[in-house]
């Protein structure tokens, strides 16, 4: 567990954008700076964020997504076939005539492919600066289509008139970024999903159900196609995946308990690692975990919350654990953050110094518990 991820101290991968870059994104949409001024601030930037990591004592290094608006567009768009189109996505509990956050999202209008990706070059910037393990993080396969909006309405049925078809060049398209990540380098890749979560929602359940879609047939649709683009990973490449409830400017989408998609999540998809949200109740207790197999996968607990700077009880943070080794060994236990400090650019309601002590306080709760960290 000290060499090979998920680590003991771990994190989910997004940080605060740091000033410096996102005036210049301002720049260069205004044209009063030019892409190649953009991406060298970026470059001192990332550089910035991987000495900060390695500083708090984290062996796992991101980039940040620092050179990305949204952790789902930036990578999703550059896929072969696709186009983004405006949406707006608003917090739970938020009226519909509150102005929201204008996102760009997927829509499928030519057959999908993986090729000559911006991501590789960003991967292997990061791994050229690091001395730790560089981690990547990038969408699910299934959030493409996303459990909230229609299948119907994103994948054209000009180009797909079968959507199993359109399931099978997914998974081709995510083999094929696979392949190319670790052939880049990359040893630890992390699927970020937020479906999976919206199927833990009792009223999304209901919402789909009466559009018509089937929540566990949508379910193992995503297992085939993560288990088909991640079969034939080599033996030294980990793959992880984690559980979002929605994380905009400190903001929530859905919640309910894991029940719902315990069995399927944890031993149909062939996942190394999970990174599950347990910083509310929102995410229930931890009786699904009876579940989770009892060999060859690790639980990271996301009991840490990226939403707020104040620094989690660690007599509390230690009982949480303790409480979920009743249903998993601890030695198939690490810690981490809920979540991303970042989802999209914006960044969540904290300071970069409230971040970076979270952080190296996540590395010290963990050198506490497990003597391998």
């Amino acid at each position: 567990m000290a060499t090979r991820p998920p680590f003991r101290a771990d994190h989910v991968g997004s940080l605060l954008r740091p000033r410096e870059t996102q005036e210049a994104r301002i720049g260069v949409a205004t044209g009063s700076l030019q892409p190649s001024e953009l991406a060298s601030i970026e470059d001192r930037a990332v550089i910035n964020a991987i000495s900060k990591q390695e500083s708090a004592g984290l062996h796992s290094i991101t980039d940040g997504e620092i050179r990305r608006a949204t952790w789902l567009g930036d990578f999703l768009q550059a896929l072969e076939g696709v186009t983004v189109v405006t949406s707006v996505i608003r917090p739970a509990g938020a009226p519909a005539s509150s102005p929201g956050k204008q996102i760009k999202i997927p829509k499928v209008v030519g057959k999908i492919g993986f090729s000559r990706h911006p991501m590789l070059e960003h991967f292997k910037f990061l791994r050229r600066h690091t001395r730790e393990t560089p981690k990547l993080t990038i969408p699910a396969p299934a959030m493409i289509v996303s459990a909230l909006r229609n299948w119907r309405d994103v994948v054209s049925p000009q180009v797909y008139p079968d959507v199993d078809e359109f399931y099978d060049d997914l998974a081709t398209t995510y083999r094929d970024a696979v392949r190319a990540f670790y052939d880049a380098g990359c040893r630890y890749l992390q699927f970020d999903d937020v479906n999976i979560a919206y199927l833990c929602d009792a009223g999304t359940r209901e919402k789909l159900r009466a559009r018509g879609d089937d929540p566990d047939a949508m379910l193992r649709t995503w297992v085939r196609v993560v288990n088909e683009a991640i079969a034939n990973r080599p033996a030294d490449m980990v793959i992880t995946t984690h559980v979002c409830r929605g994380n905009f400017m400190s903001t929530w989408l859905v919640e309910g308990d894991y029940e719902p998609v315990a069995d399927l999540l944890f031993n149909q998809f062939n996942y190394d690692g999970y990174f599950l949200e347990y910083d509310t109740d929102r995410a229930g207790g931890f009786e699904p975990l009876r579940l989770f197999p009892k060999t060859g996968k690790t639980l990271v607990l996301g009991l840490v919350t990226t939403k707020s700077g104040a620094l989690e009880d660690k007599g509390a943070i230690k009982a949480r654990i303790d409480a979920a080794a009743k249903f998993i060994d601890l030695d198939n236990l690490c810690l981490s953050p809920q979540c991303g400090f970042a989802s999209t650019e914006e960044g969540n309601l904290l300071t970069e110094d409230e971040q970076w002590a979270k952080l190296g306080w996540v590395v010290d709760v963990a050198r506490e518990i497990w003597p391998d960290a």
